[in-house]
């Protein structure tokens, strides 16, 4: 049986449909291609028993939309009915390029009015939809996913919200910290991670990459990033190293302490190439200083290969960084939304999570386990297989 093939035989939960935001509507209009090719092939068998009757449709992206008043007030509308479908709510609450209207004043849509806006289709969709699930590829807050001193919780009352709302599943990548899905215990919470979609867009971009012990090694900048590192290193079969930060907690800066300096624990470096890998870019000031100190400890070229890539004080350090030679190449996935400039940037790459994200959603509307899907072991060392030969 074919890989898309893998559901004949199995009933879906209800009709599939999505509901994309204008935030995420190119990248789910990808994802919707695939669907399409899956199932075109898919239980042929079945296509005159009424329950297979909308397996098989032209788009399962539905019309929603988000139009807002004067005010800057908004309201869901779904263009279609949900009645009875297994309906997916896709968001991206890191796209900034998009804008509404104030009074007269043009304001950038910030996360907080995405999500704003996800609970409004929410809304439209409750009580009629058979089951409510959201991706979320950026988990909303997933930076404030713990108390300290008097803070808030932002990620897990998000969570809970949710819950209430009705939303039954939750789909999301690399969170910065999963363990906040402890706030909803009796909801779904899948976290993906893609280490996969990783290694072939590096292999894509750099044929001559040497993927052994003695060529190559893994780094994680700091102590958050030493779970994904290690499965990475384990899979691949080369050395980790790691950074650790060193902060000066009695000031805060932008809302967080301020690193005072990284320091490296692990092997010698010298003439090895090295991938530094965590779940996002943010402003890249951390990244950058790891990367120059591999260089200078010896490093032959620096790959770095993030989730998101958020970039939030633009491009400036890094381009000086790619001239000096202390970075070669970033990858980073299709997942959120990356400006034209970045996209022109001759050291960035992409890894493509379309297929991957449409792989989730059919089979999370088939019902079976997703635990195949989310350990790409065996893709990897195929990969690396191909590469080798």
């Amino acid at each position: 049986m074919s890989e898309n093939n893998q559901f004949d035989n199995i009933l879906p939960v209800a009709p599939l449909k999505i509901a994309a935001l204008e935030s995420c509507r190119e990248f789910a209009e990808k994802v919707d291609r695939y669907l399409v090719d899956f199932r075109r092939t898919a239980n042929t068998q079945h296509r005159d028993n009424v329950y297979f009757q909308e397996y098989a449709q032209d788009s399962y992206l539905i019309d929603c939309s988000c139009p807002r008043f004067g005010t800057g007030e908004a309201k869901g509308r779904l263009g279609e009915s949900v009645r009875g479908s297994d309906l997916f709510i896709m968001v991206d609450v890191c796209n900034y390029s998009l804008t509404y209207t104030v009074c007269g004043q043009v304001n950038h849509m910030s996360p907080d009015d995405h999500y704003q806006d996800l609970k409004r289709i929410i809304s439209a969709a409750t009580g009629k939809a058979h089951r409510i699930n959201v991706v979320i590829p950026f988990l909303y807050e997933g930076r404030q996913h713990r108390r300290t001193r008097r803070e808030s919780l932002d990620c897990a009352l998000a969570l809970q919200e949710l819950q209430n709302m009705g939303v039954q599943n939750i789909i999301t990548f690399d969170a910065h910290d999963p363990r906040v899905q402890n706030a909803t215990p009796l909801n779904g919470f899948d976290n993906f991670q893609p280490p996969y979609q990783f290694m072939k867009a590096l292999l894509r971009t750099e044929p001559d990459l040497r993927v052994d012990n003695d060529h190559l090694m893994i780094i994680a900048p700091d102590e958050g990033a030493m779970e994904r590192a290690v499965y990475f290193s384990n899979v691949l079969g080369i050395d980790l190293g790691m950074f650790y930060k060193r902060r000066d907690y009695s000031t805060v800066v932008n809302g967080k302490n301020p690193i005072v300096a990284h320091e490296f624990l692990g092997d010698s470096l010298v003439g090895k190439d090295v991938i530094i890998i965590d779940d996002m870019i943010s402003s890249g000031g951390s990244m950058l200083d790891v990367a120059k100190q591999m260089k200078e400890r010896g490093a032959r070229n620096v790959y770095v290969c993030c989730t998101f890539g958020l970039f939030t004080d633009g491009f400036d350090k890094f381009d000086e960084y790619y001239e000096k030679g202390y970075i070669k190449r970033i990858v980073t996935t299709n997942l959120n939304y990356r400006s034209p400039e970045l996209l022109s940037k001759p050291y960035y790459a992409e890894a493509d999570m379309t297929k991957f994200l449409a792989t989730i959603i059919d089979t999370l509307n088939h019902d079976t386990p997703v635990g195949k899907i989310n350990n790409p072991t065996e893709k990897i060392r195929k990969l690396l297989e191909k590469q080798n030969a």
